[in-house]
C-alpha cells in the first residue's frame, strides 16, 4: 500500500525537482493576476523549512525583510501560479527547520553562503570575459 502511494505522489509532481533545502535563497516568480491582466513578481528570501518533501503537496516557507518587517510566505511547489523557483544561494545548517530565524535580526542571522554559478547574471560573465581580454591585450602590450 505504502508503494503505492508513494509511485502515486510521484505521478503527481512530475518532474519538479526540488534541490533546494532549509537556509538557501531562493527567488520564487509568482504570476499575480489582477483584474484581466497577468503578470509575474518575484520574492526572494531565505527558506525556513520545506514540508511534505515526498507528498502531493509539497511546501516551502521563504522569509524576507522588507523595511524593517519580516514578511513570510508559504509556496505550494506545485501551484499553477507559481512560474518558477531559482537557487540563488545555498548556505550549510545544522537543522532542518530554521524557525528560531524569526527571533534575530537580520544582521544575527547571517549564515556563511556559497553562491552558486547559476546565479551569475550574463551580464556578469560578459564583463569577466571582457576583462580577460583586456588583460591578456595588456600583457602583450597591444594597449598602451
Amino acid at each position: 500500500m505504502e508503494k503505492k502511494v508513494i509511485a502515486f505522489n510521484k505521478n503527481l509532481r512530475g518532474e519538479n525537482k526540488m534541490d533546494f533545502k532549509a537556509g538557501d535563497v531562493v527567488k520564487i516568480h509568482l504570476r499575480i493576476k489582477e483584474g484581466e491582466k497577468q503578470r509575474l513578481q518575484m520574492f526572494e528570501g531565505l527558506v525556513l523549512g520545506v514540508k511534505g518533501r515526498q507528498s502531493s503537496s509539497p511546501t516551502i516557507t521563504v522569509r524576507k525583510v522588507s523595511h524593517g518587517v519580516g514578511v513570510e510566505m508559504i509556496v505550494p511547489l506545485l501551484s499553477k501560479n507559481v512560474e518558477k523557483i531559482e537557487l540563488v544561494k545555498k548556505a550549510k545548517v545544522r537543522r532542518a527547520k530554521l524557525y528560531y530565524i524569526r527571533d534575530l535580526t537580520p544582521k544575527q542571522s547571517r549564515m556563511k553562503y556559497k553562491v552558486l554559478k547559476e546565479a551569475i547574471g550574463e551580464k556578469d560573465e560578459q564583463n569577466n570575459t571582457e576583462a580577460k581580454q583586456n588583460d591578456t591585450e595588456i600583457k602583450e602590450g597591444k594597449i598602451e
